[in-house]
């Protein structure tokens, strides 16, 4: 399977070119709010818990697999890129990237942004 999967933080700049782009700032809660969650990271297991408790994730990850094996099964070859972005990078794009890595096999992920330090803003998504 000629899959590539990137995740990253739309507060750390546009997303990366990709076949799929999604964005789950707005319909996933984002574990950031909670003061216990918030300077922890996708490798944590508290956040993977968190971010996959999310209703509607599981169902996500369903249509996105199938999105990648639709564009699989086109008459071209080459490499599917899937982006995947929150609004930080650290906590639910990295989650979804490595689950659904896992989830197709084990495809390479690039986390773009996890390792940057957590960006402070507000109830909105706002930086303080």
């Amino acid at each position: 399977m000629d899959v590539e999967i990137f995740s990253f933080g739309y507060l750390h700049g546009e997303p990366p070119a990709a076949h799929i782009t999604l964005d789950l700032r707005h319909h996933f809660r984002d574990p950031h709010v909670s003061p216990e969650l918030r300077h922890m990271n996708a490798h944590d297991r508290p956040v993977l818990v968190a971010v996959l408790q999310t209703p509607g994730i599981k169902n996500l990850m369903m249509a996105v697999q199938a999105s990648v094996g639709a564009f699989l099964l086109g008459p071209t070859n080459g490499t599917v890129t899937v982006a995947v972005g929150c609004t930080g990078g650290r906590h639910r794009a990295a989650v979804f990237a490595e689950v659904l890595a896992a989830e197709l096999g084990g495809v390479p992920v690039t986390h773009r942004d996890l390792a940057k330090p957590v960006v402070n803003r507000d109830e909105n998504g706002d930086r303080s």
